[in-house]
């Protein structure tokens, strides 16, 4: 597996993973909206496609994963737990000490995966995530202190 820099014309292929994973998933603009206001875009590539990928934004000493979305079929096999820790190792890097992020709490496989990589409950959003059809569903608003234990490990960026 390999993670890189989005480019632009990984757009539309990431809208259509977004989409996979949520009920209100982000389409083409609004990624390209997110990224052209700043947030930074990782993929990871696998088998020559696209498995996952992670949109995270730092603004002072805080980061905060805005999504991420890993192919159903490559979900279980690491590539999440890679794509954090990119995201960490870089926002680490431009100056964040805390890295935040939303999880759904009925989420049990991502919040053990958040779990593992050291972050904590530090608050909750009372019927955050909706879905038509379906009683809205709370955030847990977690968080971890940058460097993330096992970063070392992390993909290199191309």
């Amino acid at each position: 597996m390999n993670i890189r820099t989005a480019r632009d014309g990984d757009l539309a292929d990431l809208a259509r993973l977004h989409k996979t994973s949520f009920a209100e998933a982000w389409d083409e603009q609004a990624l390209k909206d997110l990224i052209a206001s700043g947030a930074a875009a990782r993929v990871a590539e696998g088998d020559d496609r696209i498995a996952g990928f992670i949109l995270f934004r730092t603004a002072s000493d805080q980061a905060e994963i805005l999504t991420i979305a890993v192919a159903p079929d490559a979900r279980r096999n690491g590539v999440g737990r890679a794509l954090v820790n990119e995201a960490a190792r870089a926002a680490a890097h431009a100056g964040a000490t805390r890295l935040f992020l939303e999880v759904g709490a009925n989420n049990a496989p991502a919040r053990a995966l958040y779990a593992g990589l050291g972050f904590a409950k530090t608050g909750q959003r009372k019927g955050y995530y909706r879905t038509l059809g379906a009683a809205p569903e709370d955030a847990l608003v977690l968080s971890a202190t940058l460097p993330l234990s096992g970063l070392g490990n992390a993909c290199l960026v191309g």
